[in-house]
């Protein structure tokens, strides 16, 4: 419950008398007042935070005048999402997608390893040791990276969508341990066809760095067609060994987040797609402040 410093009202009469058209100019005499509500010094109100309509102790009432205050409920609990997609199943478009409507600190563990080894950081020292001697990054390392991340003021602010993370059942524990429970995981299926179809289609401008696709976003001009190349690793064969990986690591994060997943049809248009996740989320939102309702009465 919010604690009260003084606020200044001003108390005007709920039946003033009609003013004699010489004094119209003439100030209306007011009477300030204070009230004993008080706030602790976060208690500002924020776009987050609900208005309500309340008294506050017993208030003084001139003139019979009665007299609202706005006070400020408790702040709406932010989301925990985590979100898993094989190889081309548009998981960063929709990672963009839901961070821009919903304002989630978007985490992705390649990020935080690769700033962390340019930040110079302990951990990225770690890191770069195990890489530099052609190594797996040991999962104690990145584990503690995520921790950190998920701890930071603004996740804690803000809430945070975990991005193709935890990839195996000993992260998920790790995770776990350290107090970090998603309120849902998010899964994107897709059939493996069009998968397939999606990375072997991509091809990359050298001197843009633009992805573009031969079927769905062919390049715009025959110059950039004819500059255009693809990854050494986005054949059929390999891709349908990532694709091997990825089904195995989701099947072993998904045993500790069952109960919480929602799974997403990814073969439509990014808006398609994103229309589900946010039904979900629209939904998650719902349930979270009805629940905060109940605590509150």
């Amino acid at each position: 419950m919010a604690s009260c410093s003084s606020l200044n009202f001003t108390a005007i009469s709920s039946n003033p008398q009609k003013l004699p058209s010489s004094s119209i100019s003439s100030p209306i005499v007011q009477r300030p007042f204070t009230s004993h509500l008080s706030f602790s010094k976060s208690s500002s109100l924020h776009s987050d935070q609900i208005p309500i309509r309340t008294h506050c102790g017993k208030l003084p009432q001139p003139n019979g005048a009665g007299f609202v205050v706005l006070g400020c409920a408790r702040k709406k609990e932010p989301l925990r999402i985590m979100i898993s997609g094989a190889p081309a199943s548009g998981k960063g478009t929709q990672c963009e997608l839901i961070t821009q409507k919903y304002g989630l600190v978007h985490i992705a563990a390649g990020d935080l390893l690769r700033a962390e080894i340019a930040a110079g950081s302990e951990n990225g020292k770690q890191a770069k040791e195990y890489m530099d001697k052609g190594k797996l990054v040991p999962n104690e390392i990145v584990v503690t990276m995520v921790k950190e991340r998920l701890n930071g003021p603004d996740s804690r602010e803000k809430g945070w969508l975990l991005d193709g993370y935890p990839r195996s059942s000993s992260q998920a524990i790790a995770l776990k341990e350290f107090g970090f429970q998603p309120d849902l995981f998010i899964l994107l299926e897709v059939p493996e066809e069009i998968l397939v179809e999606r990375v072997v289609g991509r091809r990359l401008d050298p001197i843009t760095g633009k992805i573009y696709h031969l079927k769905y976003s062919p390049p715009e001009t025959e110059e950039i067609a004819s500059r255009v190349t693809q990854r050494f690793d986005d054949t059929e064969e390999k891709v349908k060994l990532r694709l091997q990986t990825h089904h195995q690591n989701v099947e072993a994060v998904l045993s500790m987040y069952e109960v919480i997943t929602v799974k997403v049809n990814g073969s439509g248009s990014k808006q398609e797609v994103f229309a589900q996740i946010n039904g979900a989320l629209t939904q998650l939102l719902e349930q979270k402040q009805e629940k905060l309702g109940t605590v509150a009465a």
